[in-house]
């Protein structure tokens, strides 16, 4: 398994951009499916966006869909994702996720989850 920590959250206004990364250790980084997933209070978690092994798939929920932009580099053991145009509902604990299924949606399908990273997003 790979091992995830998580970077890049904070606190932004409304229409605003924070970009989020996601450092992997261990072996064969490039074999995994990378996610984004985030759970905000009292809700579910839910996939943001997912990528393939080499970046040649790419994937959004549909409330992130043009705001959001997941991108991996193998070569660094990283994955990000630019979120542009943020929102009050965009407001959770993101985490990076990786695993073998592709698309990876659901957290029944991830193989290891990083500690997580607050967005908070005000009005």
């Amino acid at each position: 398994q790979v091992q995830l920590v998580e970077s890049g959250g904070g606190l932004v206004q409304a229409g605003g951009s924070l970009r989020l990364s996601c450092a992997a250790s261990g072996r064969r980084f490039s074999s995994y499916v990378m996610a984004w997933f985030r759970q905000a209070p009292g809700k579910e978690r839910e996939v943001v966006a997912g990528i393939s092994w080499s970046s040649g798939s790419t994937y959004y929920a549909d409330s992130v869909k043009g705001r959001f932009t997941i991108s991996r580099d193998n070569a660094k053991n990283t994955v990000s994702l630019q979120m542009n145009s943020l929102k009050p509902e965009d407001t959770a604990v993101y985490y990076c996720a990786a695993g073998r299924t592709l698309p990876l949606r659901t957290p029944s399908q991830v193989d290891s989850w990083g500690q997580g990273t607050q967005v908070t997003v005000s009005s």
